[in-house]
């Protein structure tokens, strides 16, 4: 298989923005990486996920299901659950708090891996972990198209990405951009209150 070029490929998408922007974490960021962007071209979410299924392979072995956060991770985990072989669900927030919905189910003992578009601090990611530990499945990896993280995610289980970047985030309070009057922006899944 023609090797993934990530990086190439989020450059020519038009998927890495730069500006202010208010992250789900909370966090400000002067770039964002909008991976619908580079999903929206079927073609290379299916490379992305085939990529993504090789390293998971290596590291959490054969899983039953591919478990995602909604929304940004529905797309990649489902190409990298048909790399598998394996099935896709995802989670959802209900009330604030992340769930399976919709019918999904997850059984006892079921071998899961969790697949997410981009890592920041992890937070999604491990409450999706949660909701398939607390439901019996025994998740056995985790993966992203993208680290942003700087190494610094934990989830307790091998962690396996197509790309890390590097890009500096500041608390709200500290944060230069605001002070030099950039408009903030939100440009994730989840809707942006303003102050």
């Amino acid at each position: 298989m023609e090797a993934f070029d990530a990086h190439r490929l989020l450059q020519e998408t038009g998927a890495l923005l730069t500006g202010h922007f208010l992250l789900t974490s909370g966090l400000h960021s002067p770039q964002y990486v909008q991976c619908a962007r580079l999903l929206q071209f079927p073609t290379v979410a299916e490379r992305a996920g085939a990529a993504l299924a090789q390293r998971l392979r290596r590291i959490g072995g054969a899983p039953d299901v591919v478990v995602a956060p909604a929304i940004g991770g529905i797309v990649i985990a489902h190409e990298t659950a048909r790399a598998l072989g394996a099935r896709c669900v995802f989670t959802e927030r209900e009330q604030g708090a992340m769930t399976l919905r919709r019918g999904f189910a997850l059984a006892e003992g079921e071998v899961a891996v969790v697949v997410e578009d981009v890592v920041t601090t992890g937070g999604s990611t491990r409450e999706t972990m949660a909701v398939a530990t607390q439901l019996g499945a025994q998740v056995a990896a985790v993966g992203a198209i993208i680290d942003r993280s700087g190494g610094q995610a934990e989830f307790g289980a091998p962690f396996a990405a197509l790309l890390a970047l590097t890009i500096p985030t500041y608390h709200p309070d500290d944060c230069p951009l605001c002070r030099a009057g950039v408009p903030l922006v939100k440009p994730g899944s989840r809707a942006f209150k303003s102050k």
